[in-house]
């Protein structure tokens, strides 16, 4: 029910047709769940003979955390540094290796992406429609701005250029140094839509973002205009959620190609050059995305099933459900392992062979919303409530 309790409250109504979408919407809920919640509970965890040791480095608390907020509030790290932030404002610098405290500041704002590090700067957006760099080096303001709307995706930063995409779907491209507008990009959303942690992505001279209809554009990154754009996903259905499609997740890029996904846009393979469908499967969909590694997709969908898929033509490997419905993360990658988060605070470390889960810890006894960052082989873990740890895999 929470995605779909998420999609309501995004609703963007207005006058007569805003009420038609609206009775639509909840028509289709009534339909998707027969009159009442028959939603899949969350799997029991169970015992586990664990080949990996997950060994807690170092914990430390940053603030209120995410303080039950929808945010993108993710660490970045950057040699001997990772910086992190809270809903509430406050934003530091620790060192990697200890968790030792470098610098700490306090915004006063509130904090829904970020903090994203890029040439000496760290990029971050609130819930109050401001857009904003700090100085990395000790946390200080070097400027802010307004943008259209609340920000939840990651800022996207290549030289001089930093991109942020608001929740009204409007792209504006800024000067790193300055915080002045190079350019913007505005499109129609559809009335009906779910809140994302997606992000575009940067490759190139290009910018690619997906979004609602189904749809991936690339713009040009010097001027904000369309290169291309490909519908992958042909929304279908009686109601108004069966007809919801978002490639709402982050395109993931592998030299010519990108594979995108979304929530009920199934998964496709396009070409980077001119947007053409290599291929596409209905299933699996996500709208917490994907990473590849070698020849393989990795996939959390929206039950929480891990998947692998062939990259090369989207079949399926294998489907790991021993964690059905725990709202695990986005899988990160650590060695021949992968690591998710779940709703009760743990960290489990599945095998790249068949995703069996050979290793756990336990974090915080709040829920991990945000994918685990991996540096240096060490995992970085971020809750709800505020804990970042870092964590390292040992073989048993």
């Amino acid at each position: 029910m929470r995605i779909f309790l998420i999609m309501v409250l995004a609703l963007l109504v207005s006058s007569c047709s805003g009420l038609g979408v609206l009775k639509d919407a909840a028509e289709g809920i009534g339909e998707y769940f027969g009159g009442k919640d028959n939603a899949d509970p969350p799997a029991e965890l169970k015992s586990l003979e664990a080949s990996i040791t997950p060994r807690l480095l170092w914990d430390v608390r940053i603030g209120k955390g995410h303080d039950k907020a929808f945010v993108n509030l993710i660490p970045s790290a950057v040699e001997n540094l990772i910086f992190a932030a809270d809903h509430r404002g406050q934003v530091e610098a620790r060192d990697r290796l200890s968790g030792n405290r470098l610098w700490s500041v306090e915004t006063e704002l509130p904090l829904s992406s970020g903090p994203v590090q890029g040439g000496g700067r760290l990029f971050l957006g609130t819930s109050n429609a401001e857009f904003l760099a700090l100085d990395a080096s000790n946390g200080s303001l070097i400027w802010k701005t307004t943008v259209s709307s609340e920000v939840t995706a990651l800022a996207q930063v290549q030289a001089e250029t930093v991109v942020v995409r608001t929740s009204d779907g409007k792209l504006t491209a800024f000067d790193t140094g300055t915080g002045a507008t190079r350019w913007y990009h505005e499109r129609a959303i559809p009335a009906l839509s779910i809140r994302t942690r997606g992000s575009p992505v940067i490759v190139d001279d290009r910018i690619l973002d997906g979004y609602g209809g189904g749809k991936l554009t690339a713009l040009s990154l010097e001027d904000g205009k369309p290169v291309w754009e490909a519908t992958v996903s042909i929304p279908h259905g009686r109601s108004e959620v069966e007809r919801l499609v978002e490639l709402n997740a982050d395109p993931v890029i592998k030299g010519d190609t990108v594979f995108v996904t979304g929530y009920q846009g199934g998964v496709a393979a396009l070409s980077l050059e001119g947007g053409e469908v290599l291929w596409r499967q209905d299933n699996p969909s996500s709208h917490l995305g994907m990473v590849l590694h070698r020849r393989s997709l990795f996939i959390t969908d929206t039950a929480s099933d891990v998947w692998q898929l062939d990259a090369s033509g989207g079949v399926d490997l294998w489907k790991q459900t021993e964690l059905h419905q725990r709202r695990l993360t986005r899988p990160a990658l650590v060695g021949r392992y992968l690591v998710v988060g779940d709703f009760e605070g743990y960290l489990h470390v599945l095998s790249q062979d068949d995703g069996s889960v050979v290793g756990r810890i336990r974090i915080d006894d709040t829920p991990i919303e945000v994918p685990p960052l991996v540096h240096d082989e060490v995992v970085y873990v971020y809750s709800q409530g505020g804990i970042l740890a870092a964590v390292a895999l040992e073989s048993n």
